[in-house]
This record gives structure tokens, C-alpha cells and sequence, in this order.
């Protein structure tokens, strides 16, 4: 396999709610509208997030977001509305986690202090 990009695909039951949301937790609208049903936000040349309100393109999930000050993220966050939980001490970072309009759950992390163990 010659991976080229991936992508964090999430349901959403409304999806101009759902790029509200997003637009807020990201800072910036997204990038690209495909078709009806999907929204897309380039964050790394290699990555990017879908928000779909069709079941072919996205299921629930769960996404994780690294970030270089999660209590930064926090107030940034509360001040859009948006509450995070509580600070979660990883083993490797600080984790804050919310779930979104959809019941989606976002985990924030600070990056890892330390490298992960090899598999």
C-alpha cells in the first residue's frame, strides 16, 4: 500500500450545525465542499477531516488532535462555547476529551513527552 492522504471521516445528523462546530474547534472554515453531503478541511498536506451527513461516506467515531497547549486549547474553546472535560493524565500526554453535536468524541493531547514504545 502507497498511502497518499488520510482522512478522520464523522457522521454529523446536521450538517451545517456540524461545520459551525468545526469551524469554531478549528479556527477556520473548511477548505472544500465535494458535494452536498461532505465538508472538508485540509490540516496537514497528508491528513485532513470530513464531516458527512451520508452514512456511505462516515460512521461515529472518535478523533484524536495533538496540540501544543491544551489549557491554551481550553480557554480558547470555552470562550466559543465549546467545554472540554477535565485534564486526563496520560502516560504520555495530558489528554481533554468533548464530544460534539453528534456524539463524536475529540480527544486533545499534548504531544507525547516521550517517545511510544516500538510494536
Amino acid at each position: 500500500m502507497n498511502l497518499r492522504k488520510i482522512y478522520a471521516a464523522l457522521l454529523t445528523a446536521d450538517l451545517a450545525a456540524a461545520e459551525g462546530w468545526y469551524t469554531k474547534l478549528l479556527g477556520r472554515g473548511p477548505d472544500h465542499r465535494p458535494m452536498d453531503t461532505l465538508v472538508q478541511w485540509e490540516l496537514f498536506d497528508q491528513s485532513g477531516l470530513m464531516l458527512s451527513s451520508s452514512e456511505e461516506i462516515a460512521g461515529t467515531g472518535a478523533i484524536f488532535l495533538y496540540v501544543d497547549d491544551v489549557a491554551a486549547e481550553r480557554r480558547r474553546l470555552q470562550g466559543l462555547g465549546i467545554v472540554l472535560g477535565d485534564d486526563i493524565a496520560g502516560d504520555y500526554s495530558t489528554l481533554a476529551q468533548v464530544r460534539d453535536p453528534d456524539g463524536n468524541l475529540l480527544t486533545l493531547a499534548t504531544p507525547p513527552s516521550r517517545p511510544f514504545p516500538p510494536a
